[in-house]
């Protein structure tokens, strides 16, 4: 055997992969020490459905990394399985040699990062070089393709994955980023020919890319990681494995379908959610968090759901990932009991987490734009007789009354005031954080821009108060958090918030025992939601 294959299957330190910088935020290397974490993940599944069996002793078994950068999971997986077959394969050279001819398999994002693979896999830029530990391949490519693939553009978007063309059709000079493996009506039929009719995957494993610009305004993006999971499960591996963002969880941008579909699939038996993507991907701004799931086609059921933040203990529990009432997926295990005690009281029913009509708080609280003004507009200075107060983005003006289109009915009476996006932690998701901004009561004769909702109306200026304290109690933000998937706090993110008894003055202690919180749970609603002080003043 070449000391060249006995260098790339032994540890290294250091990891050359563990050294090199990211591609951008939405095409990250996974760090050699989180495959191997996916990878125990898998074998585990693998083990509990095939009687104990070692995944990493079966010669039959197929891989593929459909988004493969730096070659991290097939170089991993080739490590695991030359280990695991050395008893029924001790000739080394011939172990390795059937595992990257016949089990390893990848779809290069790139040019520069299928030849990144190939020499992580390979010890070799050509898989049929000189130095390369693999001794049967008669191409350069061996078992990681790439070709350079085109959008199709059909006005001015790419048909499969929604690209602008003003962004990405930049020459031959360029990379397309029209991604192989989601560039195709027909899966099936494009993994026969790059690898062959009869090539049916057991394992399907990667990191996809995230997003790519729509060309929109300034850094806007679409996703497009959905676009690689349901390819993948159309190509029904026994296994999918694979990490995207944790956005997902209560939908956004495009991705309502693919939530519903994900939410209702039995088939997903673990997420491993991290709450801050930089535990995950050190240095990489991705607001949400991330996760990495595990689809077993042929054995359904109740999924293992596993939280991780930073040094806290994980948090880990069974359960279905859609609740009977709710229309996303709670996030925090213990976040569950909560929301089922806050229901139980209000509607008298723990297994529909939904609000019964006229409990609602998100009734009190307005669409975007609730008094018709942008978030650039700017009033007066001075004030004339018929104008009324407006909070805008950098200070108060005043607006004529009549030029007020939608809320007139919220102009005169008591309301609060409250932004509609969260105070930002930079690129990272930090616990405890406040979860809302800071909220204001609004006296009658005032409106705002939709730089701010409105919540309300109130019948006086204590009733408005009390709502204030109330939005400002932990618990209360809590039950945002719960359904709040980005910096976004649009109406729909206090879709479990109840209303209360306006003529008190709610705190924390009082809603914990009116829902019968306990002492666990009371530590975990503090460790995750920072107090937040009154503002009466603006």
């Amino acid at each position: 055997m070449s000391q060249q294959a006995r260098f790339v299957l032994r540890s290294r330190n250091p990891d050359v992969l563990s050294c090199i910088a990211n591609l951008s935020n939405d095409e990250v290397f996974t760090p050699p020490e989180f495959a191997s974490k996916m990878l125990d993940t898998l074998a585990d599944a693998w083990a509990a459905d095939h009687n104990g069996a070692n995944l990493w002793a079966n010669s039959d078994v197929r891989f593929l990394d459909p988004v493969t950068k730096s070659g991290v999971f097939l170089r991993e997986i080739t490590r695991r399985l030359s280990d695991g077959l050395a008893e029924q394969m001790p000739d080394l050279e011939a172990r390795v040699n059937h595992i990257l001819t016949k089990q390893v398999f990848g779809i290069g994002i790139t040019q520069i990062t299928a030849l990144l693979a190939r020499r992580s896999v390979y010890c070799s830029k050509r898989a049929d070089g000189q130095h390369s530990i693999a001794r049967s391949f008669d191409d350069a490519d061996g078992n990681i393709w790439f070709e350079r693939t085109e959008h199709t553009w059909e006005k001015g978007r790419c048909v499969f994955c929604g690209a602008s063309r003003d962004t990405l059709d930049r020459g031959d000079d360029f990379e397309t980023h029209a991604y192989a493996f989601i560039h195709t009506n027909n899966i099936t039929a494009r993994i026969a020919g790059l690898f062959g009719n009869d090539m049916q995957f057991d394992v399907i494993i990667g990191n996809p890319p995230y997003q790519l610009s729509d060309g929109g305004h300034g850094t806007s993006a679409a996703p497009i990681y959905q676009l690689f999971v349901d390819q993948a499960k159309k190509l029904d591996p026994r296994f999918l494995v694979m990490i995207i963002p944790s956005r997902w969880f209560s939908g956004g941008r495009g991705l309502a379908e693919f939530r519903d579909s994900m939410l209702n699939d039995d088939r997903i038996r673990s997420i491993d959610d991290y709450l801050s993507a930089s535990d995950v991907f050190p240095g990489v701004g991705l607001k949400g968090g991330v996760c990495y799931f595990v689809w077993n086609r042929d054995n359904p059921g109740r999924c293992r759901i596993r939280t991780h933040y930073k040094d806290w203990p994980v948090s880990e529990a069974s359960r279905s990932l859609i609740e009977e009432g709710a229309d996303i997926f709670l996030r925090f295990n213990e976040g569950v009991s909560i929301l089922k005690k806050v229901i139980s009281v209000e509607s008298g029913n723990d297994e529909f987490l939904a609000l019964p009509e006229g409990k609602r708080f998100a009734d009190l609280v307005s669409s975007l734009r609730p008094f018709g003004f942008r978030t650039y507009f700017r009033g007066k200075k001075v004030k004339s007789t018929n104008d009324v107060l407006i909070y805008q983005n950098g200070g108060i003006a005043y607006v004529d009354r009549d030029s007020i289109s939608t809320g007139q009915e919220l102009i005169d009476k008591w309301k609060i005031y409250i932004g509609r996006a969260a105070p930002g932690t930079g690129n990272k998701d930090t616990y405890p954080h406040r979860i809302l901004s800071t909220p204001f009561v609004g006296e009658p004769g005032s409106v705002s821009s939709e730089t701010y909702l409105c919540i309300g109306p109130f019948d006086s200026k204590t009733e408005a108060e009390n709502a204030l304290l109330y939005i400002t109690c932990r618990l209360t933000r809590l039950l945002v958090l719960l359904h709040k998937p980005s910096q976004d706090a649009t109406r729909r993110v206090y879709t479990f918030v109840p209303k209360q008894d306006w003529t008190k003055q709610w705190t924390d202690e009082m809603l914990y025992e009116k829902y019968g919180i306990t002492e666990n749970e009371v530590t975990f609603i503090e460790s995750m939601i920072r107090p937040m002080e009154v503002a009466n003043d603006k």
